[in-house]
C-alpha cells in the first residue's frame, strides 16, 4: 500500500530561501538546489529563465527582460512570481507526473507574521500541493545539523541565510527563545557595494560584490591578508576601472552587519533560562546557512560569546535536510511543525 501511495504523489520539503531554493523529495533526498531568481520578459509577462540561468542574467539583461528575486528578507515580496517559481521547481523535482498532488513542508523564518505565513502556504497550494505544512527555519536547521532537538537539553542554532539570520535555543522539540533579524548574506553584499562606492567612487554589481565577499571577505583577522582585483564602473569618469582591495578593507566594510549578527546571538543568550545556559556552555553553538561560510565568523562569535562555536558540515543544506527529515518521518516529527492558524 505504501509503495502505491508513493507512486500517487511523493511528499516534498522546500527550503524557500531569499538566495537559494532547495527541494527535498521523500526517498530521494535533495534533488534541486537553485538560486531564487526569475527572469521575466516585461512585454509578454512570460518567464524567460528560472534559477541558475536567471541568476547569470542579473545586471546583464536588455530593457525588456528583468531578473527578479521574488523573496526579500526571507519573505515573499512578489507573490505571483514566487508562485510561478515554486511551481517550476516542484515540477522539475517530480520526475514524472503523479496522479495525486504532493504534501509539502515549507521552511520559513521564525519571525514572519501570520499574513506572511499565509502567503507562503497559498503559494504552495497554487503551485500544486495537496497540503502545505510550515516548519520554522531554526528548527529545521537544528534537525538537519543532527542536534538532539527532542531531548530536554539546550541546543543553540544560528542559521545565517541570504535575507535573515535566525538564532534559536531549542529543547524538547520546541523553540525556547528565538530571534530573527533581517540581516544576512545580501546585507553583507550591499555593505561591500556601499563601501567601494564611498571609498573608491566605483560602482559594483551584486554578483561582483558577492564574489569579493566569498574570496576575501572575513569576520576575524587571521594574519592571512588576501587581496582581490575588483572591476566596476568609475563614478567620476563613467569608464570601466579595476582596483585592488584587501581583506582588511572588506572586513571593515561588512563590520556593521556582522556586528548585528553577534548582537542577535548575545541577546538570545541573554533570554536563555539558567538551566539551559549550562547545557549550551557544554554543547556550544551550531552555525548553519550559507552566510555561516564567511571566513572567521565562527572565531568572531567564539570571541564575542565565550562559547564553543562549530560550523556544521552541511551548512548550506541543513534547513532542507531538516525539513526533509520531517517528510521522511512525518508522524514522529509532526510536533515541530507550526500548528494550523485559526482563520
Amino acid at each position: 500500500m505504501g509503495s502505491k501511495l508513493a507512486f500517487l504523489g511523493r511528499d516534498m520539503a522546500v527550503d524557500l530561501g531569499t538566495a537559494n531554493t532547495l527541494v527535498y523529495v521523500r526517498g530521494r533526498g535533495i534533488v534541486l538546489s537553485e538560486p531564487s531568481v526569475v527572469a521575466i520578459n516585461t512585454a509578454t509577462e512570460k518567464i524567460v529563465a528560472v534559477g541558475v540561468e536567471a541568476k547569470r542574467m542579473i545586471g546583464r539583461t536588455p530593457g525588456n527582460i528583468v531578473a527578479v528575486r521574488p523573496l526579500k528578507d526571507g519573505v515573499i515580496a512578489d507573490f505571483e512570481v514566487t508562485e510561478r517559481m515554486l511551481r517550476y521547481f516542484i515540477q522539475r523535482a517530480q520526475k514524472r507526473r503523479h496522479l495525486a498532488k504532493p504534501r509539502i513542508i515549507i521552511a520559513v523564518p521564525s519571525g514572519i507574521t501570520g499574513v506572511e505565513q499565509r502567503a507562503v502556504k497559498e503559494a504552495g497550494y497554487q503551485a500544486g500541493a495537496r497540503k502545505v505544512y510550515i516548519v520554522e527555519e531554526p528548527m529545521a536547521a537544528a534537525i538537519g545539523a543532527g542536534l538532539p532537538v527532542h531531548e530536554p537539553t539546550g541546543n543553540m542554532v544560528v542559521d545565517i541565510g541570504g535575507g535573515t539570520t535566525e538564532v534559536a535555543i531549542i529543547s524538547m522539540g520546541g523553540v525556547v527563545t528565538s530571534r530573527s533579524i533581517r540581516v544576512g548574506g545580501d546585507e553583507l553584499d550591499q555593505a561591500v557595494i556601499t563601501y567601494v562606492k564611498k571609498e573608491f567612487s566605483l560602482m559594483l554589481g551584486e554578483r561582483t560584490a558577492e564574489e569579493i565577499k566569498m574570496t576575501v571577505g572575513s569576520a576575524w583577522a587571521d594574519g592571512d591578508e588576501a587581496h582581490a582585483e575588483v572591476r566596476g564602473r568609475d563614478l567620476v569618469s563613467g569608464m570601466p576601472k579595476t582596483i585592488i582591495v584587501s581583506a582588511e578593507e572588506i572586513r571593515k566594510a561588512i563590520e556593521e552587519p556582522v556586528n548585528a549578527i553577534a548582537d542577535a546571538v548575545r541577546s538570545t543568550l541573554d533570554q536563555c533560562p539558567p538551566e539551559l545556559s549550562g547545557d549550551l556552555m557544554d554543547r556550544g553553538l551550531a552555525l548553519t546557512g550559507g552566510g555561516a561560510l564567511l571566513k572567521g565568523l565562527d572565531e568572531r562569535l567564539r570571541h564575542e560569546t565565550g562559547m564553543p562555536v562549530h560550523l556544521v558540515d552541511n551548512a548550506l543544506d541543513s534547513v532542507a535536510l531538516g525539513s526533509g527529515r520531517c517528510v521522511e518521518d512525518f508522524d514522529a516529527l509532526q510536533q515541530v511543525l507550526v500548528p494550523e492558524s485559526r482563520r
